[in-house]
């Protein structure tokens, strides 16, 4: 997969990749959180707790990434 945004929060750094079928992907700590058609969508999930589950990476416990601060607007996002 292919990086082309990212986002820094507070556990860490959030990736947006695009797979070689064109399809994109919500990345942290190396986990696929799903795949999407549209980066908008795969952003706007992502921002809105609604991927796949998400692991604080030194608790190991569920983390809502709605609290994260990560805009729904690919735009605002940093590219790779």
């Amino acid at each position: 997969m292919k990086l082309l945004l990212k986002w820094k929060t507070k556990i860490g750094i959030f990736f947006i990749a695009q797979s070689l079928d064109g399809r994109f992907h919500p990345v942290f700590d190396d986990e696929d959180l799903g795949s999407y058609v549209s980066i908008v969508h795969a952003v706007e999930d992502l921002a809105n707790d609604a991927t796949f589950s998400v692991l604080h990476p030194e608790t190991s416990e569920l983390v809502d990434t709605s609290d994260l601060g990560i805009p729904e607007d690919p735009n605002e996002w940093k590219q790779v």
